[in-house]
């Protein structure tokens, strides 16, 4: 189990990866042509907001005391969430290589939080990491389905009309 210096430096972690979050759907957004996938992307963007403000009023170290002065600070050098969007932005921008990696991302970022949910003996804490985990895979089914919009894939609604015809 985490000790209480091991579970902030997670939170803080957390906290730091919902920013980067929210920094990559809102340059995502910036870049999306197709209105109903920037308008996801800028939805996305709050969520996380919110995510991190979650971490943030469980977060008990004393380096971040203002929230706002933290989620307004410029991007994170090191995100790589960033840093993989940069590189389809320089070279062929799409909404669907963006939404291909927004999806990866929201996987990962899922199975990292649940993974340390499991670790984690403080009901309290344990519950905040849970909650984001399924958040977190609401984003990806959220992604998913405006990803099969936009490729005109048979959304999942519909299913039952084309199996039945």
């Amino acid at each position: 189990m985490f000790e209480n210096l091991d579970i902030q430096e997670a939170i803080r972690r957390s906290m730091q990866t919902e920013k980067n979050a929210m920094d990559f759907y809102r340059r995502g957004a910036g870049c999306m042509r197709n209105e109903a996938a920037r308008k996801t992307f800028e939805l996305l963007a709050r969520e996380e907001r919110e995510h991190a403000e979650w971490f943030h009023r469980i977060y008990q170290g004393g380096d971040i005391p203002d929230f706002d002065d933290f989620i307004s600070r410029q991007p994170h050098p090191e995100s790589d969430w960033l840093r993989e969007l940069d590189k389809i932005v320089a070279t062929d921008f799409t909404e669907r290589k963006a939404m291909e990696l927004a999806m990866e991302k929201e996987l990962n970022l899922e199975k990292s939080l649940r993974e340390i949910a499991a670790m984690i003996a403080d009901p309290q804490v344990r519950q905040v990491f849970e909650a984001n985990a399924t958040s977190t895979r609401h984003h990806y089914e959220l992604i998913e389905s405006e990803y099969a919009r936009l490729m005109g894939m048979v959304h999942e609604t519909d299913m039952n009309t084309y199996v039945r015809e």
